[in-house]
């Protein structure tokens, strides 16, 4: 390992552009001629749509067109769908109501897009869109998932009746019932897992451009996969063909999930851009952005876990609404299905677990994944059942979880999921030593002496990264697959780019992937180049979620320098007049190993490309592609634990120490890897204590802004104590797990879990704000 290989704590290549305001984002771009997008978006959450009159708004002074969806659909534009299918217990295929770029009979939620204004600027759009006149029949709303399913709830869509999508299950539900029926205790709990917007730091963006002349179109857009965006756009939207449609996702700042979909705005301003004639930009505001980025969460779930007599868990038992939202995006149907209950057997040897799961419309924003995707659900949920059971059954949390713990690998749980490897063991000690658990009585002591409630609790979270392999996924219903695409270029002078299908926004990877590459060649840092985000630069692959950049993404990579390693082995072989498998390659030279003799690798490199000494039918050049596809997920796990102290006066919770403990397999870069985990348990604290999507009744958002929508802050969150118990992955080249949710997934439940030991019982949902925990702590009031 060099120090710029793996495993060093290289500073990030790309923070000098990010740190001197020179990154290039979608609203950075202009082209000659571009105009303004502006949206006209219901103000109702249900409503029929009447008379739409635009005459006034047309008229206004900069105003190129206005456009509603009747013209889109009559232009063959189609409606938004849901690519991963999933069918209801009894067969049937889920109930997918239609989803119009621009709403042309109903709306469903607020926020709902009707019509664009385009214009010379922003401003004028947005006056112009203010002059729309709609006339609207109000209906009856719903927006919490229970009272969706209630008899007589308002009818979202005509294609789900009661707005049931589907009633899914998973697991063995007699043996769980009979397990339950057996068993010397059972810990019941109603987990409710709360609404999260995800508010990246950039909001999404995008620029439709048509060429007339080439009869093209180019799409800049603030996107996690650029490719899925244009092979969607192409094949189900009827955008383009894909060989007209090229998509650009340049500098994005952040995503955590909510750019992995195609949203109305990029097939619209597409299109607008053709019926138009001018190119077409839209950014979101903030208030855009809360009413129409696909939240998070969701959930409402019964709980039942039963044990034996020796306190080992015999059974557990889970029925979830998921409250989907308005629509299905795009991978929403996956992530309260198999990204959830697949998880549930936590780091436990459960033997028997059923899930049963209900998804429903209501009138709020679509809900899809967000950092951690169905994971954090499932962890929250596990892990305050475990933590209840402890308290019930008047053991050690810590011990009650040791004595379940999964041991040997590999393990087939009875939810799908087969884990590779681990040492859940070794993340407990580590987290609870660094934690000075045992010391935690005295604490206490000297909190209660000034007038303070203290508690600590714990979170043991697995999850399964990579969302892999391709058959599987296939085989669940996923409407694509899973693999990642690289490809190394080695240029004459011996540089190296490398075009990967992954895309980065805020994970480093311009970094991380270039170490991998200096590491095998003995190559300096600089002389390697990452690029991604260009569908017409770079091979079709599948993008950043699920944190899958390094275990699947970097595993392509390998491959393809497996392929630039051989090749250049010949070349240097040849040149060197040795033998082939005596070739080593150290410090940016290739070796005849145990001799003096050497080439550098620049000579190399030009030696393929002048083509005039290459072995007998070798082709010129120095240029690999290669494809990965892997056989199993990856399943990254750990233990943390967090202390608090609460205020009973105020009811402000003040986290004294967060401690964290990870098994991410190897790691290329450790400091990135700190830092994913860093951002990952801020917004864990944030939904613990702070974050919460709240509609009123009439299915008005009433956290439209960060006046009211509470973010964390610096002062919010503690030092955090991390260190890592690494068990090499064996299904991937590099040994790599994955890092990027862990810290989303692990620290709601570890936070709750104190919180609830402090007040002294579990009558707490989150976020737990200082008003929730005031009231817990004085009930009568």
């Amino acid at each position: 390992m060099g120090v710029e290989g793996i495993g060093a704590r290289v500073t990030r290549k790309e923070d000098k552009r990010f740190l001197t305001g020179k990154g290039r984002y979608t609203d950075d771009m202009t082209v000659p001629g571009m105009k303004y997008a502006y949206f006209v978006r219901s103000p109702y959450a249900h409503a029929k749509i009447g008379n739409i009159d635009a005459t006034a708004a047309k008229a206004m002074p900069g105003v190129i067109d206005v456009l509603d969806g009747k013209q889109l659909q009559a232009d063959g534009i189609g409606n938004l769908i849901c690519g991963w299918m999933i069918h209801s217990k009894d067969g049937t295929p889920m109930k997918m109501g239609a989803w119009h770029p621009l709403a042309v009979d109903t709306v469903r939620y607020v926020g709902d897009a009707i019509a664009i204004v385009v214009a010379d600027s922003s401003g004028e759009a947005r006056d112009a869109a203010e002059a729309v006149v709609i006339d609207y029949e109000q209906l009856p709303t719903v927006v919490e998932a229970v009272a969706a399913l209630a008899s007589g709830a308002p009818q979202i869509h005509p294609e789900a009746p009661g707005n049931l999508i589907f009633d899914w299950q998973i697991g063995e539900p007699d043996a769980v019932d009979q397990a339950i029926a057996s068993a010397a205790h059972v810990t019941e709990i109603e987990i409710l897992n709360n609404r999260l917007s995800p508010n990246p730091m950039e909001p999404r963006a995008t620029l439709g451009i048509y060429d007339t002349a080439e009869d093209h179109y180019t799409c800049y857009t603030t996107s996690q996969n650029p490719h899925v965006a244009r092979l969607v756009m192409s094949a189900f939207y009827n955008v383009a063909p894909e060989n007209k449609l090229r998509v650009i996702a340049p500098d994005v700042g952040g995503g955590f999930g909510s750019k992995i979909y195609i949203y109305p705005e990029e097939i619209i301003c597409l299109w607008a851009s053709k019926k138009t004639g001018v190119p077409v930009k839209w950014t979101s505001d903030r208030t855009e952005a809360f009413l129409t980025d696909a939240h998070g969460r969701d959930h409402v779930s019964k709980v039942k876990m039963a044990f034996d007599a020796n306190n080992r868990i015999t059974a557990l038992k889970v029925d979830t609404i998921a409250n989907l939202g308005a629509y299905m995006s795009l991978f929403s149907s996956a992530v309260p299905t198999y990204l959830y209950a697949t998880l549930l057997s936590g780091q436990y040897d459960i033997p028997a677990i059923h899930a049963n799961v209900r998804t429903v419309y209501t009138n709020t924003v679509p809900v899809d994944a967000y950092r951690g995707a169905g994971r954090p659900e499932a962890t929250y949920l596990l892990e305050r059942t475990m933590e209840t059971a402890a308290r019930e059954l008047g053991v050690s949390p810590a011990e009650l979880r040791r004595a379940n713990f999964i041991r040997t690998f590999p393990h087939q749980t009875p939810v799908i999921m087969n884990y590779d490897a681990g040492d859940y063991e070794a993340s407990l000690n580590a987290a609870m030593q660094a934690a000075d658990w045992n010391g935690f009585a005295a604490r206490r002591s000297q909190s209660e002496a000034k007038g303070k409630k203290r508690g600590i609790g714990m979170s043991c979270y697995i999850e399964a990264c990579g969302i892999a392999p391709s058959a599987a996924v296939g085989s669940l219903g996923a409407g694509v697959g899973l693999w990642e695409s690289a490809e190394v270029r080695v240029n004459a002078v011996g540089t190296i780019e490398v075009l990967t299908g992954s895309h980065s926004h805020g994970q480093g990877h311009e970094t991380t992937f270039a170490q991998l590459v200096a590491g095998r060649l003995g190559l300096p840092i600089e002389s390697i180049n990452i690029v991604h985000g260009d569908t017409d630069k770079v091979q079709m692959g599948m993008g950043t979620y699920g944190s899958r950049s390094g275990a699947v993404g970097m595993s392509a990579i390998v491959k393809a320098l497996d392929k630039v390693e051989a090749k250049a082995k010949k070349i240097a072989a040849h040149l060197m007049e040795a033998s082939e498998e005596d070739i080593v390659i150290e410090n940016g030279e290739l070796k005849v190993a145990g001799t003096d003799k050497s080439v550098p690798w620049f000579q190399v490199a030009l030696a393929s490309y002048t083509a005039h000494n290459l072995p007998s039918g070798m082709e010129p050049g120095l240029k690999e592609t290669a494809f990965y596809d892997p056989s199993n997920f990856t399943f990254p796990a750990g233990c943390y634990i967090a202390e608090v102290e609460i205020d009973p006066d105020t009811g402000e919770t003040d986290i004294v120490q967060f401690v964290a403990a990870d098994d991410f397999g190897n790691i290329i870069n450790p400091m990135i890897v700190e830092g994913q985990v860093h951002g990952g348990i801020a917004q864990g604290i944030g939904q613990a204590l702070l974050e919460n999507v709240q509609y009123d009744e009439n299915g008005q958002l009433l956290t439209a802004s960060y006046m009211d929508y509470a973010m964390p802050r610096a002062d919010d969150l503690p030092s955090f104590t991390l260190s890592h118990q690494n068990t090499p992955c064996p299904g991937n080249p590099l040994g790599i797990k994955g890092c990027g949710e862990a810290g989303a997934i692990g620290s709601p439940p570890a936070l709750i879990n104190a919180i609830t030991d402090a007040i002294g019982h579990n009558k707490l949902t989150m976020p737990a704000t200082p008003m929730k925990v005031w009231q817990a702590l004085h009930p009568a009031h």
